[in-house]
């Protein structure tokens, strides 16, 4: 049955959960030098609107490491820069692949793209969500020992599609999720609202990072200006500073608690530097990770149960 990823909501407690395991057997897999052929045959298309590093080359390296082929499409340089509509490009590209992975804009475009695709279409970012993003993380954080489903996890900073998603995330989940944001940064209140009608554990969202921050077991930040925003919010930086991830927020979190970044980083902005490289840190074991839960999403999206 074809199936799309385009929001955390796709999946299930149990398929996360099942994604994380999946994700600890393809680590081992790729250290051992273990060959993988789950997707020998297959094509994928990475089709970006927005600029990428970690989520271009994870996901290129996952479809090979796979036994399938990956073909890169800047949008600037396809029909679609001239006009051609999603719907249109859609029935096309889904003639001649057996998946698409899609990062753009609006929530909109990838939901129409899927909406007019005969192959599964997966969410490599969109400004509302970030679905494999948070996978990838909810694995890191069970690799450093921390029980998701009992923690507490405190996001700092813009409620951007990482607030978003993290939300959605703590609702199937059943985490305790604090986010903390400048007044007027909040994440969207239907967002907020979607997430606690459906939470077993405490969702709030407050304006001070020192009540997100009390008795965490992981502290999250991401970057204060996000993609495709930065024009004019630059300006409007100083409403975040008391939210950045320093020593001080780290000292009142619980001893140990884990520091995660999605990058890139903008250090002395939402993070501090000393923090980024603290023993706390996970954030570069995370951007590792995004390979590992990447071919676990692809495996079971393209066709592998």
């Amino acid at each position: 049955m074809l199936r799309h990823l385009l929001s955390i909501y796709d999946l299930s407690k149990r398929e996360i959960e099942a994604l994380i395991e999946r994700s600890f057997y393809l680590k081992e897999q790729k250290r051992a030098g273990t060959q993988n052929t789950a997707l020998s045959g297959k094509t994928a298309a990475l089709v970006f609107e927005k600029r990428s590093t970690r989520t271009r080359v994870s996901f290129e390296t996952a479809l090979y490491d796979l036994g399938a082929r990956a073909v890169f499409i800047n949008t600037r340089d396809t029909q679609m820069g001239r006009g051609e509509t999603i719907a249109d490009t859609a029935r096309v590209l889904s003639s001649y692949l057996d998946g698409v992975i899609i990062r753009t804009y609006g929530q909109e475009r990838i939901e129409e793209f899927a909406a007019h695709s005969t192959v599964p279409v997966i969410n490599a970012l969109t400004d509302l969500e970030h679905p494999c993003q948070i996978v990838s993380d909810l694995f890191s954080i069970k690799e450093a020992g921390v029980d998701v489903e009992r923690m507490k996890l405190a996001y700092l900073g813009d409620g951007n599609n990482m607030a978003n998603t993290l939300l959605g995330a703590a609702a199937i989940m059943g985490f305790n999720l604090a986010i903390a944001t400048p007044k007027g940064f909040e994440p969207d209140p239907g967002v907020v609202s979607k997430a606690g009608s459906r939470a077993s554990g405490e969702i709030s969202v407050v304006s001070d990072p020192v009540e997100a921050a009390r008795e965490a077991d992981v502290l999250y930040t991401d970057v204060w200006v996000s993609m495709g925003q930065d024009e004019g919010k630059r300006d409007a930086l100083e409403p975040f500073r008391p939210f950045q991830l320093n020593k001080s927020l780290l000292s009142i979190a619980k001893p140990g608690a884990l520091v995660m970044h999605c990058l890139p980083a903008h250090r002395g902005e939402e993070i501090a530097a000393e923090v980024v490289e603290s023993p706390n840190s996970i954030i570069f074991t995370q951007a590792e990770n995004r390979l590992h839960s990447g071919k676990a999403i692809l495996e079971r999206f393209l066709g592998v149960e």
